[in-house]
């Protein structure tokens, strides 16, 4: 500026160098400077500065304009792409948690589902256009290297014969479902380095035909795979063992547990398949409910995959599974370090708990027991008629744990104070919410001590932190929000290789 001999601003700086201070900043800051000016403002999208754009959209009609806004600049470019559709507030009438369940489980009997209000045909609606504005802004972005979509709407997870009746008010015709998947096989047919592709829970996105889209050399260089979609009719699957077969680069994995059969695991296990390092299967009870588990994997497919893939790990989550499909699902081989119950009528059995504890001793690091119970004051006990809890034997057996979480099981005072006690510091999550504690007899009657003030103590000294129950289960994301919580450390856990 000196140099020019008169008064120059920073708006005179050049393009370059605008975007490399730029670059230096976070995203809500350089939204921020590009405010100061028009030539600030159009160094706001140089390709450089947005290599990845991670969206959480609520469904609603005031999210898109800035989401077309945003898509119109950065969508061309982009080389990492994660958007999640989330409603917020859902409105009565087709909502979710138990009753949801229910009405699925009624669907699939053959009754008719209950009709939905004009607020969540209004959400469905709105759901559909932003993500035709997602889709068609990628269409031609050969550079797109990692897509990840998920649609945490729970009218979409919970009905299973949602396709067939709901969407029929919104999209008469289907033009906009077929506009979807036709713009989802145009990225995938334009793709030239794509990576990485998990949809998870998105309606309908993709179709059994979707993946032949993807030339050859692009399939056998995709190193992630995610397809979760739990309301696809009848025995139909997204993905057959006959194509995964070109996907003979993949390191991870996430499918719905009943398309993951045993032909799957035998391609997987093949010698020209590199290893598998991360599996994460969805088990539904509405899957269950239309498909079959008499072709999942035998004991010896599983070892067969272990073998080729000797750091395989593997993550379940069940939705409202019978304890009789978890004892059958649950191989002695499969490497389980993870696995996550959340019921809304069917509870998990201590038995169960039991072959948990003793089968994945030397993998399981996480554990999560959540119920969505109606009936507040009377909790499933896992340690009815056993001489020891489950959850403490699972604690003295798996020394791998370090995340457990419990909701709607009675868990006893002193069981939670031996499983401190057991794991110590290394249980780095201690998860359980204030209502499902309760204390013998003999501990409440002691007046010399304050039960509570003890219990929380002893529970400290034994984790060698201070500690606390949950007091406010809303403030529990595992538990309010279940799909998205396992959707989020699916892609933690796959990226962890």
């Amino acid at each position: 500026m000196s140099v020019c001999g008169e008064a120059v601003g920073a708006g005179s700086l050049p393009s370059e160098l605008v975007v490399h201070i730029f670059s230096f900043l976070a995203a809500p800051d350089r939204l921020r400077a590009s405010a100061a000016c028009s030539h600030w403002r159009e160094c706001l999208f140089y390709p450089a500065l947005w290599p990845r754009l991670r969206l959480s959209l609520r469904v609603s009609p005031a999210e898109r304009p800035r989401l077309e806004f945003l898509m119109r600049k950065c969508g061309w470019f982009v080389r990492e792409l994660r958007v999640q559709f989330a409603a917020d507030n859902y409105p009565t009438g087709g909502g979710g948690g138990a009753a949801a369940g229910e009405d699925a489980a009624a669907a699939g009997d053959g009754e008719a589902p209950p009709p939905l209000s004009p607020r969540w045909l209004d959400l469905l609606r709105t759901y559909l256009e932003l993500v035709l504005c997602v889709l068609s802004s990628v269409r031609n972005n050969r550079n797109l290297q990692k897509l990840s979509l998920f649609g945490d709407i729970s009218i979409l997870q919970q009905h299973g014969s949602i396709s067939n009746t709901y969407l029929g008010k919104v999209d008469p015709d289907g033009k906009k479902i077929k506009q979807i998947q036709q713009l989802f096989e145009e990225i995938l047919g334009n793709s030239r380095q794509l990576k990485w592709l998990s949809c998870g829970l998105m309606l309908q996105i993709v179709t059994p035909t979707s993946l032949s889209s993807l030339s050859n050399p692009i399939a056998n260089t995709m190193e992630h795979l995610s397809l979760l979609d739990n309301h696809i009719p009848g025995n139909t699957t997204l993905i057959t063992a006959v194509e995964l077969e070109r996907f003979v680069n993949l390191r991870s994995l996430a499918l719905d547990f009943c398309d993951f059969t045993a032909e799957m695991a035998r391609v997987l296990a093949d010698s020209n398949h590199v290893p598998l390092h991360r599996l994460s299967l969805l088990v539904h009870s509405v899957s269950i409910m239309h498909k079959s588990l008499d072709n999942m994997p035998k004991d010896e497919n599983w070892q067969a995959l272990t073998r080729n893939s000797t750091n395989l790990r593997v993550y379940i989550m069940a939705f409202d599974v019978k304890s009789d499909d978890m004892l059958r699902i649950l191989k002695p081989s499969i490497p389980l370090e993870r696995i996550h119950f959340d019921s809304y009528v069917t509870c998990v059995s201590g038995a169960v708990v039991d072959l948990i504890s003793r089968q994945y001793d030397k993998f399981l690091t996480h554990f999560i027991l959540m119920n969505d119970v109606v009936d507040m004051s009377a909790f499933p006990d896992l340690s009815d008629n056993r001489n020891e809890d489950p959850l403490v034997l699972l604690a003295w057996r798996c020394t791998r744990l370090s995340l457990l979480a419990v909701h709607g099981y009675t868990v006893w005072a002193h069981n939670l104070i031996a499983i401190a006690r057991l794991r110590g510091s290394d249980l780095k999550v201690l998860e359980v919410t204030e209502e499902s504690i309760d204390f013998d007899q003999g501990e409440l009657a002691d007046q010399d001590v304050d039960p509570v003030h003890n219990f929380i103590e002893q529970v400290s000294l034994g984790l060698g932190r201070p500690w606390h129950a949950v007091m406010d289960i809303e403030l529990l994301s595992v538990f309010t929000e279940p799909t998205r919580h396992f959707y989020r450390e699916m892609q933690s856990f796959s990226e962890g290789i």
